[in-house]
């Protein structure tokens, strides 16, 4: 418990892992605007994102929905038909699940499990030391204006990492959050502090987040902290710079874990220091 999934003992010398998402009308995607195909897509891909997070292979999911009263057979045919599609283009199943009709907002909570890849083993939070480099595998921030129904989950990614690295990939997860509140938390399960460089984190703020900046005023680097559901893997890896670019993933170094102290070295010299700001579930 207390990682993205939840490492269960098993008959098998390597067990199993099982995680679950509830995605909410209003909250996580509006039923006004999106898809049906693609809110359906969105709700297996974050659980697969889980399995991205812990470096395991996805075996199957179940699909629970309370659909909305007056929803059509074709918009749930459809919802389903993304969630199915999800789970196919990373060998995983739709194993079940279960269906009611209320008078709220669509409601979906899919619940997966997952397997250890032969020789390796799940990579969780609390691994991270001084000394690690800190990598993302893509760009962050202003995924609301489109990327959060549309990411593609880092799976592939993840077992290729953890295959080149090994013991040395210490902790990962997924960035749902926010970059800061996400960081933070492989810092608290680790007990060790992070120096983010500015520079570096300015090669990881995505195009959308300085979109977002025009519109709302904020700065395209705070949209890159602070935003939530970029669903990129946040790494932490004993790796030397010169070595990144041959590991075969894109990662993108934005700063070093180190004993203590949660800052920000600017590009002035000085040091910032930095709050866990990101989503938070109230």
């Amino acid at each position: 418990m207390g990682d993205d999934l939840a490492w269960v003992s098993g008959s098998g010398s390597r067990g199993f892992l099982v995680g679950a998402d509830m995605l909410l009308d209003g909250v996580h995607f509006d039923s006004g605007r999106h898809a049906m195909r693609a809110i359906g897509r969105k709700a297996v891909a974050c659980n697969l994102s889980d399995c991205a997070a812990m470096a395991v292979r996805p075996v199957a999911a179940t699909v629970s929905l309370a659909l909305r009263r007056g929803m059509t057979m074709q918009q749930a045919n459809d919802l389903m038909r993304g969630a199915a599609a999800a789970a196919k283009e990373f060998d995983a199943q739709i194993a079940g699940g279960d269906t009611t009709v209320w008078d709220h907002p669509l409601a979906i909570d899919v619940a997966i499990v997952a397997e250890p890849y032969a020789g390796v083993q799940p990579v969780q939070r609390g691994g991270a030391r001084a000394g690690d480099r800190i990598l993302v595998t893509g760009p962050l921030g202003g995924s609301l204006l489109g990327r959060h129904m549309t990411f593609t989950p880092r799976v592939r990614e993840a077992r290729r990492l953890s295959r080149r690295l090994g013991a040395r990939l210490h902790a990962m997860m997924d960035i749902s959050d926010g970059l800061l509140l996400d960081l933070h938390r492989i810092c608290a399960a680790s007990g060790v502090g992070v120096c983010l460089v500015e520079e570096e984190v300015r090669q990881a703020v995505s195009a959308a987040a300085r979109r977002a900046g025009d519109r709302d005023g904020r700065s395209a680097l705070d949209h890159a902290l602070c935003d939530g559901e970029d669903f990129e893997l946040l790494i932490a890896a004993a790796v030397e710079d010169s070595e990144v670019r041959r590991l075969g993933v894109p990662l993108i170094p934005i700063g070093w874990i180190r004993k203590g102290g949660f800052v920000m070295r600017l590009a002035s010299g000085r040091m910032r220091r930095l709050k866990p700001a990101g989503y938070v579930h109230r």
